[in-house]
């Protein structure tokens, strides 16, 4: 059972959500916040596999509440997703680098939502190719405020993670990137799991942000 907490200060649109996943057999909603510091709070005491933040709430926002979730050795198996009205801005990027999963608009499509929450419960997050064009061209292919200039652990890194990690930033699934490296779907999936650990990251959608950002991938291959 997936175990979801929602957390909108907009009641309507937590209704709306939480309609869609009654419905579903194997996800629960355990509990509803209307601010971040309320969903702290109601995260520690229910321990959801996903928990679903809005970006802009009153007391604390989205992005705070993700970076003190994603913070917390004892909140690790929390996956944050964030809800935007606004598409793809530093918003979402922010969201990205403190910690969330991935990240949905408000209007998504039911099925595609119901998606997402699956996907960020078994801590397989992913960008798709066409969010990931998008994220890029929007945000990291600006000049950055500071240049990055690499990342720690990225030297640790085998010829065959390297290879993997670009393949994730170009929005490839574990089966697309096996099939690519030519080596098994559990392989690839080993891959980049060791080189998630070895660069520090949470899950997918950091390692993307952490690849264009290190300069191993650069926005003009797109």
């Amino acid at each position: 059972m997936i175990r979801v907490l929602l957390v909108d200060d907009q009641p309507l649109i937590r209704s709306g959500f939480r309609a869609l996943l009654d419905l579903e057999d194997d996800i629960e909603v355990v509990a509803e916040a209307a601010d971040g510091r309320e969903a702290l709070s109601l995260v520690r005491a229910h321990l959801p596999d996903v928990a679903l933040v809005d970006v802009r709430m009153p007391v604390l926002d989205g992005i705070e509440t993700t970076r003190r979730i994603a913070g917390d050795p004892a909140l690790a198996g929390v996956h944050v997703v964030i809800l935007t009205n606004y598409g793809l801005d530093e918003y979402v990027l922010d969201a990205l680098r403190a910690g969330a999963a991935g990240f949905l608009v408000k209007d998504v499509l039911p099925e595609d939502f119901l998606h997402a929450v699956r996907v960020a419960a078994r801590g397989d997050a992913l960008l798709a190719p066409s969010i990931t064009r998008r994220l890029i061209h929007h945000c990291l292919a600006r000049p950055p405020a500071v240049a990055a200039a690499g990342a720690p652990g990225l030297d640790e890194l085998t010829g065959r993670e390297r290879e993997a990690v670009v393949l994730v930033a170009r929005g490839l699934s574990n089966d697309e990137i096996a099939a690519r490296m030519v080596i098994s779907p559990l392989t690839a999936k080993t891959h980049v799991n060791r080189a998630m650990t070895k660069l520090g990251v949470r899950d997918r959608a950091q390692l993307v942000v952490l690849a264009y950002e290190s300069g191993l991938v650069a926005p003009q291959e797109w």
